[in-house]
């Protein structure tokens, strides 16, 4: 059943997750954030290990471009072949794509610098917002979206959320841990593309909503 109500919860999320973005955004541009960015990164390298280090490589892994894509293409075939449900297909492609779009958008728009403290590995490019934790959010939080709407069994749901947070916790934890990025990077990335699924959703919603009202007349 798709009505209204879903898509006026989706509406008010993404102003809330934009709100957010907005408030990260203004502390990394006045430089304010600093402090808090070098007091997180200092406390969680400082549990930094052989077996960490190989934990936070795989997930980095696990959330970079090349395997999202494998993961999502994945996901797009079973939507499409096996569930037939082509309309969320549309949505999951138009999330994916518009995720990583605005990525690049706010990346080029902020010019920030990536971290210097202590790298484990070497990336390229800017560093506001994390991709990785934009595609982890959008990646998994859709995907999670479209299953909840089929699920109506309270363990499954709370395995799925279960599963979506803690990748994209882990990946945006990786992140951290590896060097690549500022904490108010990773933040900054949940938020953004919170805000960008939940609008996501809204529209989405708003014309099931619409497109069965239009059916029963």
């Amino acid at each position: 059943m798709y009505n209204y109500h879903g898509g006026a919860r989706g509406f008010r999320l993404f102003v809330l997750f934009l709100l957010f973005f907005a408030a990260i955004a203004l502390y990394v541009l006045s430089g304010r954030v600093s402090a808090f960015d070098e007091s997180v990164i200092s406390f969680v390298q400082s549990a930094e290990s052989d077996r960490l280090t190989a934990l936070a490589k795989g997930l980095s892994l696990v959330g970079s471009t090349k395997l999202a894509i494998g993961i999502s293409l994945a996901a797009m075939a079973v939507l499409f072949f096996f569930l037939k449900h082509r309309m969320e297909l549309v949505f999951f492609l138009w999330v994916s794509i518009g995720s990583l779009l605005l990525n690049k958008l706010i990346k080029a728009w902020f010019h920030r610098e990536r971290p210097d403290i202590h790298r484990i590995i070497e990336e390229i490019g800017y560093s506001f917002p994390s991709g990785h934790s934009m595609a982890a959010f959008s990646l998994y939080g859709g995907l999670a979206y479209l299953l909840w709407r089929h699920m109506r069994n309270r363990r499954e749901r709370f395995v799925l959320a279960a599963f979506a947070v803690a990748m994209t916790a882990g990946i945006g934890w990786s992140r951290i841990y590896l060097g690549v990025h500022y904490p108010s990077d990773v933040i900054g990335g949940y938020a953004a593309s919170g805000a960008w699924l939940m609008l996501s959703i809204g529209l989405f919603e708003a014309y099931r909503s619409r497109r069965s009202g239009a059916g029963r007349r």
